[in-house]
């Protein structure tokens, strides 16, 4: 890829060559009334919108030096070779103007996707590296380059009642995805602290979101829920309980094996009302032991909704690649993002979120 892009670089220099050349050729060679004037003013053109301020000046004055040399070659009188020189040079001024507007207007964009970047890294802090008995990696691939603000969240703290954590899924792009962010990230870090179960913790992130909905006016049903996995470690990190709200299902990561964690009962997303309709303590939660050593890996569906150029779906169990053991969860996070970018050849229709979390040895455990 590296020994591509110088490659590219000049790739605007053959095309402003290429029209300056058949703009000389046709003046030469086509017969009348044949010139190659358009093909002449088109190499300021290329010039102006692809080089830079100077290569492209310098492209302006060669055209207009070559279309002059031209015309006295073919024995033109001085008007027409002031005409023409005129046409060459005013196509020039533009183009060098079109060059001015698109170098301001990428500035533009750069500030806005810092602007952008920085807005979602507020809402969206790195997870603390080690939390009670686990230690924590966290990774976020943007489905483009120039799009990195999104609605895919995670979260890790400490609370009373163990580690707690979600990943989840606002529906939409932009400043009003990561809007919902903050409401969803800002309820989880302030009920996790007080909330008795995970079920109500759940319930609890419904009404936040509800309520954030209600005031900012009527909601499209299709995009106004946010789909996500609440997980709870207990202080010695033997138990991991899960409620899963419509988010795709976490793994567990353990002895070269990967189990997903399907709930037992599925539930509706986040924001879909769910709280009027079931009281928290009917909503399941779901518990499994987590060995030491273990890891548990919760995904958006940036990666299980990743496919192939045939467009077969990516799974973590079968693409046969994640079958090894993982000694931290920095190596789990980078093997499923290489795992995921090996799928879809680097082509990633949506934004990806990966939290791993794995359970350390303690003092006592020694």
């Amino acid at each position: 890829m590296n020994g591509l892009q110088p490659t590219l670089a000049k790739v605007p220099w053959i095309l402003a060559a290429l029209a300056l050349l058949a703009g000389v050729l046709l003046n030469l060679f086509a017969p009348e009334p044949y010139m190659g004037l358009p093909l002449l003013a088109a190499a300021p053109l290329v010039a102006g919108a692809t080089l830079t301020f100077r290569s492209a000046l310098a492209v302006v004055c060669v055209t207009c030096v070559v279309s002059v040399a031209l015309d006295i070659e073919r024995g033109r009188p001085a008007t027409p070779l002031l005409v023409d020189l005129a046409v060459v040079g005013l196509i020039g001024v533009l183009a060098l103007g079109v060059n001015r507007l698109i170098v301001r207007q990428g500035r533009d964009l750069a500030l806005a996707r810092d602007v952008a970047e920085a807005v979602q890294r507020a809402v969206l802090p790195d997870p603390p590296k080690e939390a009670g008995p686990l230690v924590v990696a966290a990774g976020y691939t943007a489905a483009q380059a120039e799009a990195r603000i999104g609605g895919d969240f995670y979260a890790v703290q400490e609370t009373p009642f163990g580690v707690r954590m979600i990943i989840g899924d606002v529906r939409g792009k932009g400043i009003k995805a990561v809007a919902a962010v903050s409401v969803a990230l800002g309820a989880f870090r302030q009920e996790a602290e007080c909330a008795p179960s995970l079920n109500t913790l759940g319930q609890r992130l419904d009404e936040a979101l509800a309520r954030a909905a209600a005031r900012s006016g009527p909601v499209i049903s299709s995009e106004g829920f946010t789909t996500a996995v609440l997980a709870e470690v207990s202080a010695d990190g033997e138990m991991l309980s899960l409620v899963n709200r419509g988010h795709p299902p976490p793994y567990l990561v353990h002895g070269g094996q990967l189990v997903r964690l399907d709930p037992t009962i599925p539930q509706l997303p986040l924001g879909v009302g769910l709280g009027d309709l079931t009281p928290a303590a009917s909503v399941p939660v779901d518990g499994v032991r987590l060995p030491l050593g273990a890891s548990l890996l919760l995904i958006t569906d940036g990666v299980t909704e990743a496919r192939d150029k045939r467009g077969t779906f990516y799974d973590p169990v079968c693409s046969g690649r994640l079958g090894r053991r993982f000694t931290d969860p920095e190596a789990l996070v980078e093997a499923v993002t290489k795992d995921v970018g090996r799928w879809t050849e680097g082509d990633h229709e949506d934004d990806m979120a990966i939290l791993a979390v794995t359970r350390r040895h303690l003092p006592h455990d020694a």
